[in-house]
């Protein structure tokens, strides 16, 4: 089952989450509190997770079930829980070397959403998807990765650059569920498990920036250079 043959309870219901989920995104892109970004995450993943169950439902993939499960655990609760560690450990719990203002920012990120939308709509007129889910689908998927690489580049803070990528890789992976339901479960474990992997990673850098530049500003890798 595509994107386009799901009933139209169905996809008011997939609309409706994609909606949430960026709306919790501009929830992160508008504040300065590290804990806010976090919660605004963890919620994200676990409407991802409730997308991923009502696909395996109205689609009849059982493995989606399985996936929503994961996601729910791992996105909704053992990232933002390591994420919670290393805040604690830094003691570092707001935004303080920020490129933009939280206004701006939300200014930009809806300029993003504008250009996503042409760029799906035109996609959608191309494929003859016009009307479908799929067009919100894609939308929200790349409104999400374009507010990722916005934070990445205006928010200073290495876990705000973490939260940055955790934002950009759900995007990815809420449009997946819509656009490819299909696709193979191997694949889908190995994106939940390299999100582990990156967190792990950013959490030994920001102690070696703590401990060797005394911030926990990103920019401050240019001092580790040599």
């Amino acid at each position: 089952m595509i994107a386009t043959q799901f009933p139209p309870l169905a996809a008011s219901l997939f609309s409706l989450m994609a909606i949430g989920s960026l709306l919790l995104a501009f929830v992160m892109l508008g504040s300065r509190w590290l804990k806010d970004y976090l919660l605004a995450f963890a919620a994200q993943s676990w409407l991802i997770a409730l997308l991923s169950a009502a696909v395996g439902y109205y689609g009849n993939f059982p493995e989606l079930y399985f996936i929503a499960a994961l996601t729910a655990l791992f996105r909704g609760v053992v990232l933002p829980w390591l994420i919670l560690r290393i805040i604690a450990r830094l003691k570092v719990d707001r935004e303080l070397h920020e490129r933009l203002s939280p206004s701006s920012s939300l200014v930009i990120g809806a300029a993003l959403v504008l250009f996503a939308f042409v760029v799906s709509s035109h996609l959608g007129r191309t494929l003859h998807l016009e009307g479908s889910v799929a067009v919100l689908a894609l939308t929200v998927m790349l409104s999400m990765k374009l507010i990722g690489f916005l934070m990445l580049a205006v928010r200073g803070e290495a876990l705000s650059q973490i939260l940055g990528i955790l934002v950009l890789e759900n995007g990815i992976f809420l449009g997946s569920q819509i656009l490819v339901p299909g696709m193979p479960l191997l694949l889908e474990l190995v994106i939940l498990f390299d999100l582990l992997v990156i967190v792990a990673c950013f959490g030994v850098l920001v102690r070696y920036l703590v401990t060797h530049a005394g911030v926990t500003h990103a920019r401050a890798l240019r001092r580790l250079v040599g």
